[in-house]
Order: structure tokens, then sequence, then C-alpha cells
């Protein structure tokens, strides 16, 4: 289909969205769920095409972890979506009402933002995340994944068409754009006549060439150089366990931790135990000189490091003196994303949590649960690092905008 007919399509489903109830959309969300799961066997065949394509073109590991489907995740996506479905809708939510001195009446209220354009790369649960969050906030929403996924991506687009048409709902709600070539990525990013906001999700260089090239506005969702500083006072079997979580437990996503920061006074007697423990996943260790002294097995790091998201069995560990010169290197690295202190001291977490500049900030806890599933949002369309608009996981508010109603009795101006 043409990337036009596919604006209009959802131009005309817009429309009829936005006056969709809330129990109409409910009972279309529950059907999309469980017209996922009834579809597991075709689902998987897709995927496989994928995975095929994706292992011959030598796709890294932690890549293919994220392409990959299995009945746990189609099952995972379809509770999701049931989850979103659970949750109170946003849409008509009066915000605020007063009444001015000369008898106006100015109240606020969320709606939806409109056509949501999505471009992501291999991520098949992002398009049934998309789907939910979009449908239950009466937006219509155009997907551009990548090419590592279009069969898996092609399978759930057609699947939740399925619960679309059952339920006598415009097909143009949900659209797949199938022609993975740049070409028609850079036109898709200039259609400011059909799309009233864009969404990037993916690597570093996917992000920045929406935010430098598309002249519809965009949401930007960042990549996850997420640290975790191991305070003097940390417990070490708490923090040995929450950074082998954060690291290993899977290395595709934007959350996992890649990066460590160590008190320098604790580095010769935590470093052993929690390399000995990162041995067990086969983790490379890249430090810095009194990182590299505390244990066999270190590789020394370059600049870069600091800096870098593996998305790979690979860590870097930084020391340093005290909490300032921590939150100092954090600052300085992160991408906005995650970060997390490991600490027994009550005025070092407040002061973690104070000054370091992240969407989410993390006290004794992996950075693992930033995600809009453990958050409660049911799923979410996406990590933004950016502070206009939406920040953190993206759920269902952060896809509203919001419009004025103003009720009078004739009122002029004089």
């Amino acid at each position: 289909m043409e990337l036009i007919q596919i604006g209009e399509l959802a131009r005309e489903a817009k429309s009829i969205m936005s006056t969709l109830d809330t129990e109409r959309k409910n009972n279309v969300l529950l059907l999309a769920a469980d017209h996922l799961v009834k579809d597991t066997k075709k689902l998987l065949a897709a995927n496989e095409k994928d995975m095929e394509n994706a292992r011959a073109n030598n796709m890294p590991q932690g890549l293919l972890d994220r392409l990959l489907l299995t009945e746990e995740r189609i099952e995972q996506m379809a509770e999701g979506i049931r989850q979103v479905a659970a949750l109170d809708d946003p849409i008509g939510e009066v915000i605020s009402e007063k009444k001015r001195p000369n008898g106006l009446v100015i109240g606020q209220k969320r709606v939806p933002l409109g056509v949501v354009g999505m471009i992501y790369e291999a991520r098949p649960n992002v398009t049934a995340d998309a789907f939910a969050l979009c449908f239950k906030t009466g937006n219509v929403v155009i997907l551009k994944g990548g090419s590592d996924a279009l069969y898996s991506n092609m399978a759930i687009v057609e699947s939740l068409r399925g619960a679309l048409k059952e339920s006598g709902i415009l097909p143009g709600a949900i659209s797949l754009i199938e022609d993975t070539s740049r070409e028609i990525t850079a036109k898709f990013m200039k259609m400011n006549d059909y799309i009233d906001v864009l969404i990037p999700r993916g690597g570093a260089g996917l992000i920045r060439a929406v935010v430098e090239n598309a002249t519809v506005p965009v949401i930007e969702t960042g990549t996850g150089n997420c640290h975790i500083y191991v305070d003097e006072s940390a417990d070490f079997d708490m923090a040995i366990d929450i950074i082998f979580n954060a690291k290993t437990q899977r290395i595709g996503v934007c959350n996992a931790c890649e990066s460590l920061v160590i008190h320098k006074n604790i580095v010769q007697k935590f470093m052993p135990l929690l390399t000995k423990r990162l041995k067990e996943k086969n983790v490379e260790i890249r430090g810095d000189e009194r990182a590299v002294s505390s244990a066999p097995g270190i590789v020394p790091a370059a600049e870069e490091d600091w800096g870098m998201e593996y998305l790979d069995y690979i860590i870097s560990v930084k020391t340093v003196s005290d909490i300032e010169e921590a939150i100092s290197h954090i600052n300085k690295y992160n991408t906005g994303h995650s970060e997390a202190i490991v600490t027994s001291s009550y005025e070092n977490a407040e002061k973690f949590l104070n000054e370091v500049d992240a969407a989410a900030v993390y006290v004794n806890a992996s950075t693992r649960f930033t995600d809009g599933f453990e958050f409660g949002f049911g799923a979410e369309i996406g990590i933004s690092t950016q502070k206009l608009h939406a920040r953190g996981p993206m759920g269902l508010l952060a896809l509203t905008s919001t419009k004025y109603i103003i009720r009078g009795n004739g009122q002029i101006r004089p």
C-alpha cells in the first residue's frame, strides 16, 4: 500500500477513534489479546523467518534476543494488552475547572494526540504495545518497523486487524508500512499532513536520524547507558545480585546496566566477588587502573567505554573517591535513562535521588524495572529521555494532549 493511502486511512480512522467510549475500546483490546494467543502458531512461524534471516546476517546475540518470539512472550504481549484494557481511560478526564469573575467556566480535559507514527527496530512486542496504548487513548497508529522483524510485525498486525474487523472498527486504526527502504522512512518522517507526533524507538543511530530529519513533532526515546553506583556502605551480596540481574537478565534492552561506578575504598574487596559472579555469564569487564588491579581478568577501559551502550556481555567499571565524584561521572556519561545506587546510607541515597539527572533513579534496585509493564502501565510505547511532554516509560497519559473547554452565557470581551 502506498504511503499516502496509509495516511488517508489513518486520517479517516482518526475521526472515528476519538468518539469510541471506554467500554467499546476495552472490549476490542480484550479481543485483540485473545486473537494474538489464538494466532500463536502463525506468529511463531513468521518470527522464525525473521530469526533465520537475522542469524544468516550475523545479528548480535542481544539483538537476536530482542527479535525472538516464544509462546511465553506472545502470552506476555497479550497480557500487556489486557492490562491496558483494565487501566482507567484518561480520555475525557477533566483536569481542572474554574469560574472566572465574568462568569466564564474554563475547564481543561484530556484528548487523543491523533495519529501517532512509530519508527522502531527489531522488537516485535512494540507492535502490540503501541497498538494497545494508542487504541486505549483513541489514537491511530502507523507503524514503521525494521526489515529484521518484517514478517513478525506483519503477522501481529494481521492478527490485531482481525480483532478490529470482528469489532466493526476501521482497519486504519493500525497500519504497518511494509516497505522498509530508507526513502520511505524519510518520507514518513515528513508526513505532517497525516501524522501528529512521531516516536522513534531503537538504537542511537535510528533515534538521531529521526530527531535530525523529521518535520513531524518527535517524542525522543533514548538509548540506555545505565549506571549502578556501589557506595562504600553497600551490602555486597545485594549489590552483586542487583548488578548480575541488571547486566545479564537481558543484554539487548535499554534498561540493562552497562556501566558500574565503585567507591575506591571497597574496590579491592568487592571486585573479586563481582568478577566471580559475572564469570557465570562470561561478562567482559573493562575498568580503570584501580579496577584492573583489584581482580584478575579485568581489562583496561578506554575513554569511549564510559559512554558506551554495549548491548552485549560487556560492562565498564569506574572507581571514584566519593558520592560527589560518582554523581558527576554519571551525569557526564549517562543517556538520561536509568541510574541506580546501592547503599546503606540514607543521606547518600537521597543525594543520589536528588542530583542524578535521569528519567528513572533507583536506590537498592535493578535498573531493569524501568518498563511500562513493571511500572503498572500495562505496556509502554517507549522510554522518553527528553524533558518536554513526557519522561520515562510512556504509558497512556503520555499519549494524550489537552484542550480547554469554555462555557459561557453570552459573555463578550469589553
